[in-house]
């Protein structure tokens, strides 16, 4: 283990620490359904142009950092855009996220490294003019925090995607402090390569590498298919379709996949903290509960929740909410729809068993929630618009 792996794992179990000697008791379940009418949406800026992300840099500024697919990332702090993009890729990313056409190409993922505020490390993941992923790293400017420094592109990993479509694009770092990579099963319908079920592909899953013990990247030792035969061992989840947005619980370390379905079901899948990976979530004998093209999906994990196309048809990802100024949406998983602006909360009640309801009806095209440095979450409109949870009574 590197000195700095050792930093960055100390450091979170101090975060920890102090955090559970703050809250000495972490929710994981609830008594009762959560509801709307304990918030509200809060309109903070808007006129973006094709808005997919927003998150923090965890470096105590309280800026958020919002992702544009057409290329730049920009800054604001109380509901105020800087005036200059922290960082701006439209030269190199693909020409389809740059016009008015849907696309799912461009700039896809934004994750800050653990010790960013010692570092200065962040990553990107975009769709090149090949349209092949790139996970590339760059550096803060050294003389302007709210300025990347843009030369200092290097790219870590790099993979050609078959298809126009299902390029995932979702980046996070994971309580382990490794990089976690969302890759889509390479495009176009059904699965026609038969990567959701293909170990020996990347495409289809979920990656995890360690971006600090080795100038581009190592394998964890601990990935489930290290060594094992005709299987990719940078691979930790696989039989997925086309995650759009996964997130770790902040107080538990769960992690949650919005897998976007293919023509009927739309699913949530879920992985404990403590599990050792390896889980094949379905893809494409399954979609979410039900038999897809069939066949055999050998361990297969069934998602937690799954709706049909009567409630929407391109499922986003979300957040726990762990934040403070809305008790009532504690512990709750929230997560919505792109395409008919349904919300839902998903939850544990006592008894550990998953429930989930229906928050509202928006008039958004919800691509993305988010988290700022105090745990209170966003939600983008790909309109142009970010709002915040608010409670209802502010």
């Amino acid at each position: 283990m590197t000195a700095i792996r050792l930093l960055v794992i100390t450091l979170l179990f101090l975060a920890i620490g102090i955090g559970m000697a703050q809250d000495a008791e972490i929710a994981i379940s609830r008594d009762a359904a959560p509801s709307a009418d304990g918030f509200k949406l809060t309109l903070v800026a808007g006129g973006f142009n094709r808005p997919l992300f927003v998150t923090h840099a965890g470096d105590g500024s309280n800026r958020l950092f919002l992702v544009e697919q057409s290329g730049k990332i920009w800054i604001l702090r109380d509901g105020e855009r800087f005036p200059q993009p922290f960082l701006d890729l439209s030269p190199i990313i693909s020409r389809s996220a740059l016009g008015s056409g849907f696309t799912e190409q461009g700039l896809l993922g934004l994750a800050f490294h653990p010790l960013y505020a010692i570092n200065g490390t962040f990553y990107v993941n975009y769709t090149d003019r090949n349209g092949s992923t790139v996970v590339a790293r760059y550096q803060v400017s050294a003389d302007n925090p709210d300025l990347a420094a843009g030369g200092s592109g290097e790219i870590i990993f790099h993979l050609a995607q078959p298809y126009g479509n299902h390029n995932g694009g979702h980046i996070e770092f994971g309580p382990d402090s490794y990089l976690y990579i969302a890759l889509g099963d390479g495009g176009s319908a059904n699965d026609p390569l038969g990567a959701g079920q293909n170990r020996a592909l990347l495409l289809g899953s979920l990656v995890r590498i360690d971006v600090d013990s080795d100038p581009r990247y190592a394998i964890p030792p601990d990935n489930p298919f290290v060594g094992v035969a005709n299987a990719h061992d940078a691979i930790w989840a696989y039989g997925l379709r086309n995650v759009w947005r996964f997130s770790f619980d902040r107080a538990t370390g769960d992690l949650y996949m919005a897998d976007v379905g293919q023509n009927r079901w739309e699913e949530i899948n879920f992985q404990p903290a403590d599990s050792a990976g390896g889980e094949n979530y379905g893809w494409n004998v399954w979609e979410g509960n039900h038999i897809f093209a069939g066949g055999s999906a050998p361990n297969h994990v069934p998602p937690i929740f799954e709706y049909g196309r009567k409630m929407g048809c391109s499922v986003t990802g979300g957040n726990v909410y762990r934040g403070a100024a809305i008790p009532e949406l504690e512990a709750v998983y929230l997560f919505g729809d792109f395409c008919t602006g349904w919300m839902w909360g998903a939850w544990r009640d006592h008894d550990l068993n998953w429930r989930a309801n229906t928050l509202m009806k928006t008039s958004y095209e919800i691509s993305s929630f988010g988290e700022d440095e105090a745990g209170e979450m966003y939600v983008i409109d790909y309109g142009g618009d970010l709002y915040r949870f608010d409670p209802a009574e502010a």
